[in-house]
């Protein structure tokens, strides 16, 4: 029995001196495949870069809100680096509120431009949102996401993750979930029908018990598969066959 990890960034710094031992335990762990989401312009052409060089690696490239603070949105770079054909997404992308110096204006004109060119490409979208969720909405519903979109790392209500689903998103979860006092996660775990949910690390942030204060790596995933399943009242084999189903039909893999 072998896991995805929907949303990684192997791309980081934390795994500037290891990531070829990361990458082994990966393996060693039964991860299927991994797919790495860019956040800027240097770490959306490495996780292309990765997808090239490993057979079980895919990507996404986008913008994270940060990267749209200032109006320089390059389209065009995101444009081209999607044309190749481990490319499965556009993302992460969407609103972060949660710092004082955000330009929302910048933000939201920057998410929206970028569903556009998902849509163009015919592309899923995964979308960060943080201390956003009205805002997030609102754009979500005024823009079609033509060819679907996951609200990644998932730490909203379980009533936002309601109005998400209405929309015909994906939720997905991360170690959070494993959190004693998380109650959000739970919750949402609970209420999101199995085949509307998506599993992630956002590796190298949200190490799941029993690992946390470590750095996260993508095998850690087990760790999130088995607290869900664990809620929803199901065995882990029942659950890694419907996720993993639901992580591929999303991207198309």
């Amino acid at each position: 029995m072998k896991l995805i990890d929907s949303h990684a960034h192997l791309m980081d710094e934390m795994y500037q001196q290891d990531v070829e031992e990361v990458i082994k335990r990966c393996l060693e762990n039964d991860i299927e495949f991994i797919v790495n989401i860019g956040y800027d312009k240097e770490s959306s052409l490495e996780a292309v870069q990765f997808a090239n060089q490993y057979d079980f690696m895919y990507a996404a490239v986008g913008l994270h809100p940060d990267a749209c603070n200032e109006s320089n949105i390059d389209l065009a770079f995101l444009k081209e680096l999607a044309k190749n054909k481990k490319v499965v997404a556009i993302g992460e992308i969407g609103l972060d509120y949660h710092y004082d110096e955000t330009n929302r204006d910048n933000q939201k004109d920057g998410f929206i431009k970028q569903i556009q060119l998902a849509n163009e490409l015919s592309l899923p979208v995964a979308i960060h949102s943080r201390d956003a969720d009205m805002d997030t909405l609102k754009i979500l519903k005024e823009n079609k996401i033509e060819n679907g979109f996951v609200m990644h790392c998932f730490s909203s209500s379980v009533e936002i993750a309601k109005e998400i689903l209405k929309l015909g998103g994906y939720i997905s979860l991360a170690g959070t979930v494993t959190f004693k006092n998380a109650r959000n996660p739970k919750e949402v775990a609970d209420m999101v029908p199995l085949d509307k949910l998506l599993v992630e690390t956002d590796s190298p942030y949200l190490t799941p018990e029993p690992f946390r204060g470590k750095r996260n790596e993508p095998w850690h995933v087990w760790e999130t598969a088995k607290k869900i399943a664990e809620i929803k009242n199901i065995s882990l084999e029942e659950f890694v066959n419907d996720v993993n189903h639901n992580i591929r039909a999303f991207y198309r893999i």
